[in-house]
């Protein structure tokens, strides 16, 4: 049994369901990272997802309700397929990032934060806050942790 166990851990994915599995996985942990972390400042999960919706709504999202969180978490997860994509198939032509991919992950996770948070945040609708050093640390360990690691380590194992 223990032989069959230790197969199907390591069974080749195809690129596709790299994608998806890295993609559900990393938004999976990145929403429930955040849930926590903005649920040390007060705001419950509704608002997390509010918040995410407020890319593309702006401060209307938070009058939303339940259908306004309904799209944060559809954003969430089409940007965290969209960043497993990426790596994925970037992946493909550098097979150093999937024989490094813990190294890789990590640092590809840090990379996505800092690429969401000064490159498109500012262009969205997401209002500015105050400048936090628990949530920027946060932010760049959890996405190295709960976004790039998973993320690689699903693309190490296609095909």
């Amino acid at each position: 049994m223990t032989a069959s166990i230790q197969n199907s851990q390591t069974l080749p994915l195809t690129a596709t369901q790299a994608i998806a599995w890295g993609g559900l996985i990393a938004g999976a942990l990145d929403a429930t990272n955040g849930v926590v972390a903005y649920g040390f400042t007060g705001l419950n999960p509704v608002q997390v997802l509010q918040y995410i919706a407020s890319g593309a709504l702006g401060q209307a999202s938070f009058q939303g309700g339940l259908a306004a969180a309904g799209l944060g978490a559809l954003l969430h997860f089409l940007i965290a397929f969209t960043v497993a994509a990426v790596f994925v198939l970037a992946s493909r032509l550098l097979p150093v990032l999937r024989s490094h991919a813990v190294v890789s992950g990590l640092l590809y996770g840090a990379a996505v934060f800092f690429v969401m948070n000064y490159a498109v945040l500012p262009f969205s609708a997401v209002a500015p806050s105050v400048f936090s050093w628990p949530m920027f640390l946060d932010g760049v360990i959890g996405h190295a942790l709960f976004v790039g690691l998973p993320v690689a380590l699903s693309a190490r194992r296609v095909a």
